[in-house]
């Protein structure tokens, strides 16, 4: 992990095209400004893992979906 301090203004560049700019900071509350093309994803990293979660719970659904249809086609052959 690069830990890096930055003060009011200042900007961190990462790559040749995404800017962290400082916008304010308040107390222990630091406003942060993001410049990215529009082909970069970007998330506070609690939407990131309720996205994670929720991709999970889907995998399980269609899996459990699969299995109930496979035994309902396995039933009606015998």
């Amino acid at each position: 992990m690069l830990i890096l301090s930055r003060n009011k203004g200042q900007k961190i560049m990462i790559n040749d095209n995404i800017i962290l700019s400082v916008l304010e900071i308040n107390g222990d509350q630091v406003r942060i400004g993001i410049e990215a093309p529009p082909t970069v994803t970007i998330y506070r990293e609690e939407i990131y893992e309720a996205i994670k979660q929720q991709n999970r719970h889907a995998v399980e659904f269609n899996s459990n979906i699969e299995d109930i249809l496979n035994q309902v086609v396995n039933q009606k052959k015998t």
